[in-house]
């Protein structure tokens, strides 16, 4: 599902090359879970980044579903993610004024194909939401606003998820239950999963971790 090869990303500062990512690679099976570790500035949002197709790499190759991102235009990467991934942000990232049903349907208008207010339905129903569909982002707590990103992030059935530290925002027992939601979806849809996180018990559930540090791959 995603298969990461020798993958660097320079930046100019000034006179001099800031290598921000160097030489990672690594390897996600379809329904595999990924963990992606490392203190703040070791490359981690970087890669995560790269893999998804929203910037380009100086070097190295990303092949995301069977598409080599590197051979593809803007547009091309856009349709690749819209096909393919789904994601999770720390942020929660919802449309304010749409419902949290309106929200869960916005991938599919995106991809062009006639919303189904069943599925989204049952995707609220499955992480505790289906009373809470009418509801306004305002209307809900951090851990329903994920929730129902959650559940957006599943409509579309996505061969791969990406989650950037979806339970910085929440409190110890609701990412608890975040988390478990993911992992269950994970399970159920046969999604494979690249999670980014500061938590280290969390990395450990998933089914491999990659370890960075100053931009390189590390073992400990």
């Amino acid at each position: 599902m995603l298969e990461i090869r020798e993958l660097t990303k320079t930046y100019r500062s000034g006179v001099h090359d800031l290598t921000v990512l160097d030489r990672v690679s690594i390897s996600v099976l379809a329904g595999e879970t990924c963990a992606i570790v490392g203190p703040s500035g070791s490359g981690k949002t970087t890669l995560l980044g790269l893999a998804a197709g929203l910037d380009t790499a100086t070097s190295g190759s990303v092949h995301l579903a069977g598409h080599d991102l590197g051979s593809l235009d803007e547009d091309a990467r856009a349709r690749v993610r819209n096909q393919h991934v789904g994601f999770v942000f720390q942020n929660f990232q919802l449309f304010p004024t749409l419902t949290a049903l309106e929200n869960v349907l916005v991938p599919l208008e995106l991809r062009g194909t006639r919303p189904d207010p069943a599925e989204a339905l049952r995707l609220l129903e499955e992480v505790g939401l289906k009373n809470r569909m009418d509801h306004y982002p305002i209307q809900l707590s951090g851990g329903e606003q994920q929730r129902v990103a959650i559940a957006r992030a599943f409509v579309t059935r996505p061969g791969l998820l990406f989650a950037d530290e979806p339970t910085g925002n929440l409190d110890g027992d609701t990412a608890r239950r975040v988390i478990d939601m993911l992992f269950d979806l994970n399970r159920t849809a046969k999604t494979a999963l690249v999670l980014v996180t500061h938590d280290l018990d969390l990395a450990q559930r998933c089914g491999q971790v990659l370890r960075l540090r100053h931009g390189q791959s590390v073992t400990v």
